[in-house]
């Protein structure tokens, strides 16, 4: 069953001759997480404003379990948004903060009492309901804008790249704390975020969006090792387009045949392999194994970064130090290409 149905969603802005979205179609299953992800100004933000209400499409529908809400207004919807910025009130107490939703909807004072002293446990805010805004971190302030919008227990909570003011290590709190909570309410959450690590990190699905169209949309293994096309595999970091062709079920290019997944594709013109599944040894195996030569290693920390020559073909390959170290520039090696990590583009 399905929470929230996109349908040919399209959003021009005034003046402009390029939509910022374009006939977007999306189906988001109840109780999912589900990340909206791409690059700046690629429509994700504006297809969250639009299903809160706060943008109107240009063309298109957005159905809630399968009725349209294009005519609701925003409080009406039953979605809640929670922005990069906290937007807390700073003259309230966190207290005050969490149940101004309940509040404003009518609810006994000791009904909401009882509901923010929960929420608080759940955001791990236990003993801070008297403190203001400004007595809190940046961490604490956000799980406070999260309680505010939980509290309300919406049908679908939009989060809009809620944890990228916040520095690395407060992030991925944030990230266990927001995967916890979703295990433990069940709410279909719609987040958008440029990082493609917290996406795969914390969604069931990934809408990939770019220059305002849906690419693909699909499970993380899958945009990242079955990449429906070049631009989705660039965006997920492959580096290694091999130009050729598929005969009898193997993909003939300048280095040779290579064997493929029984899954891949039965047509197509590139091979791409990610860098980090390239195997480097001296001596070849039974399939998919061709001399290289070492063109130029980078150390990045907690990987290496080899430049290799296949055929006159140029490959990047990415190992660990310890595997890379008694490798140099100019020496001939074999690079192994597994089957099951090779995929076929158009």
């Amino acid at each position: 069953m399905s929470d929230l149905m996109l349908e040919h969603l399209t959003k021009y802005y005034s003046g402009s001759e390029t939509p910022a979205v374009d006939n977007v179609s999306l189906e988001v299953e109840s109780g999912s997480l589900t990340a909206l992800l791409g690059p700046s100004a690629c429509g994700k933000s504006t297809i969250l404003k639009m299903i809160a209400g706060l943008l109107t499409p240009t063309s298109g529908d957005i159905r809630f379990s399968d009725i349209s809400v294009l005519k609701q207004p925003p409080q009406s919807r039953d979605a809640v948004m929670v922005f990069q910025d906290h937007l807390l009130f700073p003259y309230m107490s966190v207290g005050e903060n969490v149940g101004f939703g309940l509040k404003m909807r009518g609810r006994p004072k000791a009904e909401t009492t009882r509901a923010v002293g929960k929420i608080l446990e759940l955001v791990q805010l236990n003993g801070l309901d008297h403190r203001k805004p400004s007595q809190l971190s940046g961490g604490q302030q956000q799980r406070v804008a999260l309680a505010r919008a939980l509290i309300l227990r919406p049908r679908i909570l939009l989060l809009d790249e809620p944890f990228s003011n916040l520095d690395e290590s407060l992030r991925l709190e944030m990230q266990t704390l927001l995967k916890s909570l979703h295990e433990e309410m069940k709410t279909t959450m719609l987040f958008v975020t440029h990082d493609q690590e917290e996406a795969i990190a914390l969604a069931d699905k990934i809408a990939l969006l770019l220059s305002g169209q849906l690419r693909q949309y699909d499970i993380p293994q899958n945009l990242y090792n079955r990449p429906k096309d070049r631009d989705v595999a660039k965006f997920f970091g492959a580096q290694n387009f091999i130009p050729g062709r598929i005969v009898s079920g193997k993909f003939c290019c300048p280095f040779g045949q290579i064997a493929l997944p029984e899954n891949a594709p039965a047509d197509g013109k590139f091979l791409t392999i990610r860098p980090e599944h390239i195997v480097i040894g001296s001596e070849a195996t039974s399939e998919n194994s061709f001399p290289a030569t070492v063109i130029s290693k980078k150390f990045l920390g907690s990987q290496t970064r080899l430049k290799l020559s296949v055929a006159e073909q140029e490959i990047s390959a990415l190992l660990s130090p310890n595997t890379a170290e008694p490798l140099q520039s100019g020496m001939d090696v074999i690079v192994h290409f597994p089957r099951q990590s090779l995929w076929i583009l158009p």
